[in-house]
């Protein structure tokens, strides 16, 4: 009688080969994810990289379309009843060509433009014998507002209403206060953002009335 044939047994492989193998096939996979994150990593910081280049590239134009040119620009200027030029309700920046002029925008809830007012207003009265001009228009105010802000710091020199706002989006400005030093050439020396100090106009107040203005 014929013995039945007994199946080979299957070829187990030793444990620690195994285990090697699928250590193996798992450091192969989170290489793979690791690969694959990197990409993702890598093509999401280009895209905001890009994204930030494309803001400031368009924020510089307009800034640059805003901004005035060295020549400032000119304007008609509607004054507050009291506050004019020599009687007159109506000026315009052109007007003043020949003389050293400071223009301040401002307003009366701008809570840094309190801290300049008296400044401006002592600075004003100290020059004006000079041939220096100011010049304030109120920006986005209302005009009672305005007027008791005037009256509060004793203001004297010519102010209007910046009407419509024309007037700041000819000058660019982004908010208040702002001050733009004009020498008797009509040309922007300096424009600063934000309150002025006394060393500052003070300053540049001197070189617009010298030959150096």
């Amino acid at each position: 009688m014929t013995e039945p044939v007994k199946p080979a047994p299957a070829f187990k492989a030793p444990a620690s080969e195994a285990a090697d193998s699928e250590a193996s096939a798992s450091e192969t996979a989170v290489s793979e994810v690791e690969k694959q994150g990197f990409s993702w990593t890598t093509a999401a910081i280009w895209v905001g990289l890009l994204a930030i280049i494309a803001v400031l590239g368009w924020s510089l134009i307009q800034v640059q379309k805003k901004s005035p040119s060295t020549t400032a620009p000119d304007f008609e200027m509607q004054f507050f009843d009291g506050y004019g030029w020599q009687g007159r309700t109506t000026a315009n920046l052109s007007e003043f060509e020949g003389r050293p002029v400071v223009l301040n925008f401002w307003a009366s809830w701008c809570v840094e433009c309190l801290l300049e007012a008296d400044l401006l207003e002592q600075t004003w009265r100290q020059y004006k014998d000079q041939g220096l001009i100011f010049l304030g228009i109120a920006y986005v105010d209302v005009e009672p507002k305005s007027m008791q802000y005037l009256e509060d710091f004793n203001i004297t020199y010519p102010n209007a209403p910046d009407l419509r706002t024309a007037i700041s989006e000819e000058y660019g400005i982004t908010g208040v206060p702002e001050t733009f030093f004009i020498n008797k050439d009509g040309e922007i020396i300096h424009h600063q953002i934000g309150a002025v100090n006394e060393t500052m106009i003070n300053t540049l107040v001197s070189k617009m009335l010298s030959s150096e203005g």
